[in-house]
């Protein structure tokens, strides 16, 4: 959170695996490949994301996943990177995911290959937050043919928040700098408690940046009620979100402590704002049940603030879709004050039982 600024300039590019190699390399070629877009219907697709005139899908934020079914020995699928920081989890047959670089610019990454013939599963998942790279997935070949889309849950969850929520520093390494590897969407709190209440999710996330202000007090970045509306939030080349596209359940906004990092905020001004973002949730969501809660790392007085601010927040707002729920203390390690692995696993099971008494699953 504090370190927003300062770990871009320790990120060390990782050595990309080898399976992924340059588009142009000719020894990733398959013969009669049969290929699909990003955006075509037999790829199950989460997350927000920008579907290109081409087919090509956009994206940024962590937790955007893809899914695919076919009946074949391989699969391949082409995709181009903005930054050598981006991250993403390949999970074949429902196994143990494989952490997979992406270099800076187009290449093609392998994600299964040696197969038993029959049909199979592959999920790409985005472990990176929108700061560190985006990326654009052209297409997914396959040496067979392609299934019907994996089906997604029924349920929806979206989940505000910041850094925390973004899976930051949850593969730290003991000893080592900050890396852009350390980011793990999949093993955060929001996507855990997804899992476990068989939801989709949305992460709509960003770190360094709270309701008001930034982790520096900077009010004129992007913070929650601006990125809430960005399918990219990107400072200089933001792309809107059409919530029309996603109508969640249950939305959960865990934002706050970034805001109070340089000291509590002033009262009025907070909670006015914070009125106004919940209102614009409630009528662009309608059937949307809004849980607020202080996320995990403030303490002591400035916790007690952030959660008298939510509940004047609730108060206001006065209705009854709206309720603050509050959240334990989770204060990462000697290295890193994020939450360590387990304890955003520690965090969903929190959340997990209030969770299901609210939407009544």
């Amino acid at each position: 959170m504090t370190t927003f600024t300062r770990i871009a300039a320790q990120l060390l590019p990782a050595v990309a695996l080898a399976c992924a190699v340059p588009a142009t390399n000719a020894a990733v070629a398959t013969t009669a490949a049969t290929s699909i877009t990003a955006a075509d219907p037999h790829v199950a697709r989460t997350g927000r994301s920008e579907v290109r005139p081409d087919g090509a899908v956009y994206f940024a934020y962590p937790g955007v996943g893809f899914a695919v079914a076919f009946d074949g020995t391989r699969a391949a699928m082409a995709v181009e990177a903005s930054s050598d920081n981006s991250y993403f989890d390949v999970i074949v047959d429902g196994g143990a995911a494989r952490k997979v670089h992406l270099a800076k610019g187009a290449q093609t990454l392998v994600l299964a290959e040696g197969l038993a013939a029959g049909s199979h599963r592959v999920e790409v998942i985005n472990r990176s937050e929108t700061w560190l790279g985006k990326a654009t997935l052209q297409r997914f070949d396959t040496d067979g043919a392609w299934l019907p889309a994996p089906a997604l849950s029924q349920r929806k969850l979206l989940v505000m928040g910041d850094s925390v929520t973004c899976g930051e520093a949850i593969d730290r390494v003991p000893g080592a700098k900050k890396e852009a590897s350390w980011w793990d969407a999949r093993a955060s709190y929001g996507m855990l408690l997804a899992q476990d209440l068989q939801a989709q999710v949305q992460l709509v996330c960003a770190g360094g940046r709270g309701l008001v202000r930034t982790w520096d007090n900077h009010t004129d970045q992007l913070n929650l009620p601006d990125y809430y509306q960005l399918a990219i939030a990107d400072q200089q080349q933001p792309v809107k979100w059409d919530q029309r596209l996603y109508q969640p359940d249950l939305i959960i906004s865990a934002i706050g402590t970034n805001d109070f990092n340089v000291g509590i905020p002033e009262r009025e001004h907070y909670v006015s704002t914070y009125v106004q973002l919940v209102r614009t949730l409630l009528a662009d969501h309608p059937k949307a049940k809004i849980v607020l809660t202080e996320g995990a790392m403030l303490k002591d007085q400035r916790k007690a603030a952030l959660v008298d601010y939510i509940a004047e927040t609730v108060r206001r707002v006065g209705d009854p879709r709206v309720q603050a729920v509050p959240s334990t203390t989770y204060p990462g390690d000697r290295q890193d004050a994020h939450p360590t692995r387990a304890q955003n696993a520690a965090m969903a099971r929190d959340m997990a039982p209030q969770m299901r008494k609210i939407m009544g699953w």
